[in-house]
């Protein structure tokens, strides 16, 4: 199924306007085995939070997303496997995250391995899209709820 396609009977399926538009498909990570783990975990309800770099949003001229929205997960090959919608939206320098906060995202069991695994992947993304990562860098960190899945 395709990110319309499962938008689309969501919409029907809550009675919601025809209209009403989605911010953003995508899979999480960088690599498919990430992508799908993750998105295994959110199915499963024990990833409710992500996190990503503010000069990622602004280099690629991004709405940052807002309480409210919603978007669609897919696994690594596009298929789409669940609508989102966003609970709560911080922006917060990555150097202040603490373990209370990113336990959210359903990955680690301590804020070390947390910090380690996104220190690579916000290093290796700045390289693909042009940044630098810092200790500095803000950081938005994305709640959420699966509303809908198949």
């Amino acid at each position: 199924m395709n990110s319309e396609q499962l938008w689309n009977a969501y919409k029907e399926k809550n009675g919601l306007s025809k209209e009403l538009k989605y911010l953003d498909s995508f899979h999480f990570e960088l690599t498919e085995y990430w992508a799908n783990k993750l998105l295994e975990l959110v199915l499963e309800g024990v990833k409710k939070a992500t996190s990503s770099s503010v000069w990622g949003y602004e280099i690629e001229g991004d709405r940052i997303p807002q309480k409210g929205d919603y978007s669609i997960v897919t696994d690594w090959d596009g298929n789409a496997r669940c609508v989102i919608q966003t609970t709560n939206v911080r922006i917060i320098p990555f150097k202040d995250i603490t373990y209370d906060i990113c336990k959210l995202e359903g990955e680690d069991d301590n804020l070390e391995s947390w910090r380690k695994g996104h220190i690579s992947f916000f290093q290796a993304e700045g390289k693909e899209l042009g940044y630098e990562f810092t200790e500095e860098m803000p950081v938005i960190f994305e709640e959420f709820e699966v509303v809908y899945s198949c």
